[in-house]
């Protein structure tokens, strides 16, 4: 316990190299154990090369930056870490092999990890990369549209030298380098596709805690805007990860209650909640095309698999993960770090389309 609570105070750059830590007596007392284990635990972190000792003086933060340096300029583990919310879910799966198929070519370790989108998880994450020293870092941001509490983090691989590449999404306050999809048109041309076909009244549903979901939802509010739309602010759904399983469900079983206006078209978040939505339209005895127009995002192997085939916006996929691995091998052989280069140069960002299937049709009032 005292061990850990220590290195995560390094990680996350609470105790800077070279900064005077606690004394045992305050640590005795911070965790109420023996001396004992309170030495124990200092003398098993200057082993490990986290703190050091001075005679009569106390003990210290290890500068790691400096070790770091020494090691690249030696040999390279040639190790990359890939964090991502998910692994086996959904489009992850081809987003990882894009990025291993040019890692392996180029010699290098790929480690996998998944948040599961908790902060918690991805705090824990971050500390192992930090601890075990990798050439570079690919990662998905875990609950990118809210507040991350984890920043210090990147910060420290920012101070070592570990350059990292942010896919999908990226937290704006670090300004690095990204390989996203731009979502905000993919909103826009998702509703325009409805709006074309007749559709004047429609419904969203947006994931509110990923930055992804922001983007698109503002992408479809404004394609309304241009086009002349009125905008129903209580068709508007917007959901956690933590509600996923349930909001939309029940916010879209309540609308379908009402005995007028009902809605003709609906845009999805993604494929996976247009399946789930499906189910409801089919549980209810809507029809769609023919009475509800639907329309997801990611052209992931969902929208191929149902009964009625999904219109969708297709996502790079492996193509975003091969670019990613492309991007932070450049850093790496260039030993950049974010601090040195231009994010907006060195980012990439790909464009949007609709994939037409048969989930989508002309209102009978166009």
């Amino acid at each position: 316990m005292v061990k850990n609570w220590i290195k995560s105070k390094i990680l996350d750059n609470t105790f800077l190299p070279k900064q005077k830590i606690h004394s045992e007596s305050e640590l005795m007392g911070l965790f109420n154990v023996s001396r004992h284990t309170v030495r124990l635990a200092l003398g098993e972190l200057v082993s490990d090369g986290w703190l050091y000792k001075e005679q009569g003086a106390g003990t210290y933060v290890s500068d790691r930056t400096e070790h770091n340096s020494e090691a690249s300029n030696g040999v390279s583990n040639k190790s990359i870490a890939i964090i991502v919310t998910y692994i086996s879910d959904y489009i992850f799966p081809s987003i990882i092999r894009g990025a291993e198929s040019i890692l392996s070519q180029e010699g290098y370790q790929v480690s996998l990890y998944s948040t599961n989108n908790d902060h918690a998880a991805e705090r824990k994450i971050l500390e192992t990369i930090i601890a075990q020293k990798f050439d570079g870092v690919i990662v998905e941001a875990t609950k990118s549209a809210i507040s991350n509490p984890n920043l210090n983090y990147y910060l420290s691989l920012e101070s070592l030298k570990i350059p990292y590449v942010m896919i999908n999404a990226a937290y704006d306050e670090l300004e690095p380098v990204s390989v996203v999809l731009d979502d905000e048109k993919g909103g826009y041309i998702q509703a325009e596709h409805l709006i074309n076909l007749g559709h004047s009244n429609m419904l969203g549903f947006f994931k509110s805690d990923d930055l992804q979901g922001l983007k698109r939802m503002k992408g479809y509010l404004k394609a309304q805007r241009e086009h002349g739309i009125p905008i129903h602010p209580d068709h508007i759904i917007t959901y956690t990860t933590d509600e996923k399983l349930s909001k939309p469900i029940e916010m879209l079983e309540n609308i379908l209650k009402q005995s007028e206006e009902i809605p003709t078209g609906i845009v999805c978040y993604n494929d996976e909640l247009a399946m789930k939505l499906l189910d409801v339209l089919r549980q209810k005895n809507v029809r769609v095309p023919h009475d509800m127009s639907i329309i997801g995002f990611d052209d992931s192997f969902f929208a191929d698999i149902s009964e009625v085939k999904l219109t969708t916006v297709r996502h790079p996929k492996s193509e975003l993960g091969e670019m990613a691995a492309k991007k932070v091998i450049e850093l790496i052989h260039h030993h950049q770090s974010q601090i040195m280069v231009d994010a907006r140069e060195n980012s990439f960002l790909f464009e949007p389309e609709i994939v037409h299937r048969n989930s989508t049709k002309e209102t009978d009032y166009s």
